[in-house]
Formats: structure tokens, C-alpha cells, sequence
């Protein structure tokens, strides 16, 4: 059953993907129909007979040419079903015994109807069905009242509701996926207006809090400063006051942004940045990997800034990666750190 379903699945994948190829083998079983019909003699007393008549030559083109015109039902819907109901009354009217080309007519009415708006296709459909129906009972070799001509009426008027049903699940199908798709994007865009909230108060909160702790160590700065000859015992009391204010705010910083922090994020490194004190690692990881690295570092006098050191130690370590990926085999480096200059 799984194997059957799978292929019945792909089938009708093919064929959304192939409707001329859809539309070229319905056209065929509906002349098989018609060619069926054609043999088959309704009048009989206790039913349908087959292989009572044969259908004329003129019956059989009429046949034809209304199955050739169905493979075009999808790109002229109405230019289709004008010209197989012409077809259908001539069918009727000329062939003898008359041909049921009105089966090729059903289908392109059903094609109409769900296609298009709903009194397009009832008047489309009355207007169908009233000439055939005529053309039944005018030319046709039983009494008008027969049950052929009535199922001539029966007939279009099935094909209409069926199309008009065809189109309204259709239509309610495409109206659920379209409301689902605008209810994702309302959802989307109230979870960004949430988010835009959110940090617009966790920004009026951190503004608060430092604001406050800064006014604060401002204040005792400035009182420790004041009594920092006459009241040395004040002042240190003031400076507790500032390494107290100071610690609260950092807390309060540390807490919002972990708050911030998605559950995917890296920790915070708790390593020192890198710097030119660590170079003799740098150089080592490279020499390790096959690339001889040789070293000329000046004496520093002192320290760096941070930032100038990080940024030396950046450089070099890009520098030496470009020649380990671009120098080839054979390739030697040549480091030199020389400090110009005060900082």
C-alpha cells in the first residue's frame, strides 16, 4: 500500500507539473466515451443496448473535433466550450443516428464554471444548456419528452455545479493559506515590536542605574577630596562609598546583560587580551605547523597601552597566517618589533 501510494503521489505530481500532457489523455478517454455511446442504443425497453448502430463517418469527425479542442480547455475555457456546444447541436442536428458529442461539452462546461466567477457560470450554463437541449428536442429522432433530452439538461446542469464546487474549495483553500501566511507575519512583527520594547526599556533601566551610581561616586569623589588632608578617616570613608557604588553598578550591568545573553552565546572570556608578551607562543604554533619563524624584538622600555598591544599582536599574527596559506613550500618568515618613539 505505501509503494502504491507513493506512486499514485508522484503521478499527480508528474501531472501538475505536465497539464498539457493531463489535458491530451483526458481528451482521448472522452472520445472513447463518445465512441462507446455512439454504439449504444439508449431506447431500448430494457435499457441501454450495445453494438445496435454504428456511428456515421460525419459523427465520428464531430467526435474528434471536439475531443482535439479539450486539450486547449485550461488557455480558452470559453473559446473551447463555444466551439464543442457547436459541435454538440451539430451532432444532433446533422449526424444520424446523432452523435454524443455533448459529452466533450459537459466537460468544457465544467472547466468554464470552475474557472471563472459563479454567474458567468450559471448564465454561461443555462445558455449551454438551453440550446442543446432545443437542438435535442427539435432535431432529435425521439418524442421530446424522452429521457434523452432531459438528460441532456441534466448533464450540463451537473457540470456547472460541479465546477462552481470545484472553484469555491479552491477559493476557500487559498483564502485558510492566506490568512495563515498574514497570521505569521503578524506574529513576526509583534515578536519585533515586543523585542523593540523590551530593549528600549532594559535601555532606559541600564540609563537609570548607571546614572544613579555615577552621580553617586561622583559626589563622594568629590567629598574625599575635599577632606582628604583635614579628615583623612572621612575620606576613606568616602572612598568606600565610591568602591561600593562602583561594584553595585557593575552588578547591576553584569545581571542586565546576562539577561541579554542568548542561550547560544559564547561565555565572556576570562582570559587577558593577547599581546606582545604572549608572541613567543604565537611564533611557536607556527613553527610547529613546518614554517620557520625568526624573531627580532627590541628591548621595550615599558609597557604599552592595551590597545597598541593587542593591535601589534594582531598584525603579526595575521601577517604570519598570509604567508603560511600564500608563501608555498620553501617559505621562511622574519618577524621585527621595533618601538619608536614614547607612548
Amino acid at each position: 500500500m505505501t509503494t502504491l501510494g507513493s506512486g499514485l503521489a508522484r503521478g499527480r505530481r508528474w501531472l501538475r507539473g505536465h497539464p498539457l500532457a493531463f489535458d491530451g489523455a483526458l481528451a482521448a478517454a472522452v472520445l472513447a466515451c463518445m465512441v462507446c455511446a455512439s454504439f449504444t442504443e439508449p431506447s431500448t425497453g430494457h435499457g441501454p443496448t450495445f453494438g445496435v448502430r454504428a456511428p456515421a463517418p460525419g459523427g465520428v469527425l464531430l467526435m474528434v473535433l471536439a475531443a482535439a479542442a479539450l486539450v486547449q480547455r485550461r488557455h480558452r475555457p470559453m473559446g473551447v466550450l463555444a466551439a464543442t456546444g457547436v459541435l454538440a447541436a451539430a451532432g444532433l442536428v446533422l449526424a444520424d443516428p446523432p452523435a454524443p458529442v455533448v459529452i466533450s461539452t459537459v466537460v468544457a462546461l465544467f472547466t468554464v464554471a470552475a474557472r471563472t466567477d459563479r454567474p458567468t457560470t450559471w448564465r454561461v450554463g443555462l445558455l449551454t444548456a438551453l440550446v442543446l437541449t432545443v437542438a435535442a428536442m427539435v432535431a432529435g429522432s425521439t418524442p421530446w419528452y424522452s429521457q434523452e433530452n432531459v438528460g441532456v439538461l441534466a448533464w450540463t446542469g451537473l457540470a456547472c455545479a460541479a465546477g462552481d464546487a470545484v472553484r469555491s474549495r479552491r477559493a476557500f483553500v487559498d483564502a485558510i493559506r492566506e490568512r495563515a501566511e498574514r497570521a505569521e507575519r503578524t506574529r513576526e512583527e509583534e515578536a519585533r515590536r515586543r523585542v523593540a520594547e523590551e530593549r528600549l526599556r532594559i535601555a532606559r533601566d541600564l540609563h537609570d542605574v548607571v546614572a544613579h551610581h555615577i552621580a553617586l561616586v561622583n559626589v563622594q569623589a568629590g567629598v574625599a577630596a575635599h577632606v582628604m588632608d583635614r579628615r583623612p578617616d572621612q575620606a576613606k570613608e568616602a572612598l568606600a562609598h565610591v568602591r561600593a557604588a562602583s561594584r553595585s553598578a557593575l552588578d547591576e550591568l553584569r545581571s542586565t546583560v546576562g539577561l541579554l545573553r542568548q542561550s547560544g552565546d559564547p561565555a565572556a572570556p576570562t582570559e587577558p587580551a593577547p599581546g606582545l608578551a604572549v608572541l613567543g607562543d604565537l611564533v611557536g604554533t607556527f613553527r610547529n605547523a613546518g614554517l620557520p619563524v625568526e624573531v627580532a624584538c627590541a628591548d621595550r622600555d615599558g609597557p604599552l597601552p592595551s590597545a597598541v598591544d593587542l593591535t601589534a599582536y594582531r598584525v603579526v599574527q595575521e601577517a604570519l597566517t598570509n604567508v603560511r596559506k600564500h608563501a608555498g613550500a620553501g617559505a621562511r618568515a622574519e618577524v621585527s618589533v621595533i618601538r619608536v618613539g614614547a607612548t
